[in-house]
């Protein structure tokens, strides 16, 4: 089983091994579909070829030397029904592939969507937003196209096939002699036509995420692309992605344009007519027969035709198929331990020699300190000395490569993840809040909290007035990432969210930086209410906050290289002093 941190306890079993057999487990989740998909098609292209035999019964009467109305009827009444067998079954063909589509799509968005929450942050940092979305909207939507009106039309066309070529042998087996020169034909240059086509719709689909990317990038940086004048400059490099967008289609169309099995059916169903009227002036054919013939022959027009863009659609399937699957299959570093230790945590935290590298460089080394539960640990340094990175290795947002991280005496590896991460929060510096109401926000890691311990945990975090002051109140609507809300009051929210998780450990990234002096004494007094009860590892510039810390680390490059109460360390640190008179 792959390494993932959630996963469902439902989860279907999907083939991930290549795109098409994805394709095919998903497919084969509902076999009556496909099934249906396949008998209705054949009933239904049996019956439109079958209407050709009928038509030539009929010329064969008109022109017999006595014939009369009743017989006509008859044979009308034949084509009618048929035409509505046709039809009926035609329709429960385009029900049941338009079915398989739908969940399809359903299906794999879901998929998708499980597997990123599984991915651990190293993950998702390497990846561009814009270039996921892509995938996980035009890519399944592709799919969902590929099966209707994609495999549809090639399953439809393939019958479409088969079922004039079973008639015109029943007709007469000399018959068969140019359609299945056609049908040989016909194999190879699909088979070439195919062959060019997927690469082309491969790089079609990369591109798409790549022009999708920047724009998402320039769209969520547009503060910084306005503050520095660089709109024409984006503009510039969203153009050039869209052109080379453009270039794969172009290429496309000048696959399509040479596609060679129309011009081979005209040319066959030529010959096939002079071989049709050679039978009859021979005696084997009547005339009805030979329209029947030309008929059925006709019948492989539709095929014919329909493959020059379903194939290319099945094609753009696959390749999205593909892009989709890179995503799900990729492995993380991360587990989320089902089997693992579930139980309170105290709060008592200990690092042994532990070392951690990021990308290939090292972020951390040899760091050791022990933290009792209901302690306060400062963490100071110059910008880079590895920090924030340290404090995310206690909740395994990443996992140390060398040494122990141990909580409450258990290595943080071997505690179920869900069980440690609902009882560890982080506020940091940079909040984010969701597109949904400020109650909502605050609430996010409890869900069922009461609307009254969401208004206990504002008026805690100092968020009650500038809330209350919203038309709306507690469920007014923020914008994404909170972008109707100042620094300050965003912050505000974390630290209520966090009051409102009641977390064993409280991680504290310069989470008051954006916050004026006099609420953020009222924040610390909350703070200094709810420290006792947990161990709390704080990372600020303020002295306020760092001389009231039980334990302070000193960070620098990445090494621990001292620790210790505030006065210890501004006695004997000599880094210490540096940071401390910088800060002053």
């Amino acid at each position: 089983m792959s390494k993932r941190e959630f996963r469902l306890d439902n989860e279907y079993p999907y083939n991930r091994r290549g795109p098409v057999r994805w394709i095919n487990s998903h497919l084969w989740r509902y076999p009556w579909l496909p099934v249906a998909v396949l008998v209705t098609a054949v009933f239904n292209n049996f019956a439109y070829s079958y209407i050709q035999v009928i038509i030539g019964k009929g010329f064969d009467l008109i022109t017999s030397a006595t014939w009369d109305v009743r017989a006509l009827a008859i044979i009308a009444g034949s084509a009618f029904l048929t035409a509505a067998t046709q039809g009926l079954f035609g329709l429960g063909r385009n029900y049941a592939n338009e079915i398989i589509a739908q969940r399809m799509e359903r299906d794999t968005r879901d998929e998708l969507y499980v597997s990123l929450l599984g991915k651990d942050q190293t993950f998702h940092g390497r990846q561009r937003i814009g270039d996921i979305m892509a995938r996980a909207t035009n890519d399944v939507r592709t799919l969902n196209i590929m099966f209707s009106p994609g495999v549809m039309l090639i399953v439809d066309g393939f019958m479409g096939i088969v079922a004039p070529i079973v008639l015109i042998g029943r007709l007469e087996p000399q018959l068969l002699l140019l359609p299945v020169i056609y049908l040989l034909l016909f194999a190879v240059s699909v088979s070439d036509y195919a062959r060019r086509l997927n690469p082309v719709s491969q790089a079609m689909r990369d591109q798409f995420g790549v022009m999708n990317a920047g724009l998402a990038e320039s769209i969520s940086g547009i503060e910084v692309v306005k503050g520095n004048a660089q709109e024409i400059e984006e503009l510039k490099r969203f153009t050039t992605n869209a052109a080379l967008y453009k270039e794969y289609f172009v290429k496309q169309g000048i696959i399509q344009a040479w596609y060679l099995p129309l011009l081979i059916l005209s040319v066959c169903l030529a010959f096939g007519f002079l071989h049709a009227m050679w039978l009859w002036r021979l005696g084997t054919l009547t005339l009805g027969q030979v329209v029947t013939f030309m008929g059925l022959f006709g019948v492989l027009r539709f095929p014919t035709f329909v493959s020059i863009f379903s194939f290319n659609l099945v094609q753009l399937g696959v390749a999205s198929a593909r892009r989709i699957l890179e995503i799900v299959n990729t492995e993380t570093d991360l587990d989320e331990n089902e089997d693992g230790l579930i139980q309170p945590i105290r709060g008592d935290v200990v690092f042994e020699d532990v070392s951690f590298a990021y990308a290939g460089s090292s972020v951390l080394e040899k760091i050791s300190f022990a933290a009792k539960a209901g302690q306060t640990v400062a963490i100071v340094g110059q910008t880079g000395s590895g920090k924030t990175t340290l404090t995310r290795l206690i909740n395994r947002i990443f996992d140390a490569d060398n040494g122990r991280v141990l909580v409450d005496g258990v290595n943080v590896r071997d505690w179920n993840l869900r069980s440690l991460r609902s009882q560890i929060s982080i506020i940091e510096q940079d909040v984010f809040l969701f597109s949904r109401t400020l109650a909502e926000n605050i609430a996010f890691g409890c869900p069922d909290a009461s609307q009254a311990d969401i208004e206990h945990a504002a008026h805690e975090a100092q968020a009650h007035d500038f809330i209350t002051s919203f038309n709306e109140g507690y469920f007014t609507e923020v914008g994404e990432r909170g972008v109707t809300l100042s620094g300050g009051q965003r912050q505000r929210i974390a630290i209520a969210r966090a009051f409102l998780t009641d977390p064993r450990i409280l991680i504290l990234d310069d989470s008051t930086s954006a916050i004026d002096s006099a609420t953020e004494d009222q924040i610390q007094r909350a703070m200094k209410r709810i420290s006792s009860q947990r161990t709390t590892f704080l990372i600020t510039h303020r002295l306020s906050q760092i001389r009231w810390a039980d334990h302070i680390l000193v960070l620098n490059n990445g090494r621990l290289v001292d620790q210790g109460t505030h006065e210890e360390l501004l006695a004997r640190s000599p880094a210490y002093q540096r940071i401390f008179a910088r800060y002053d």
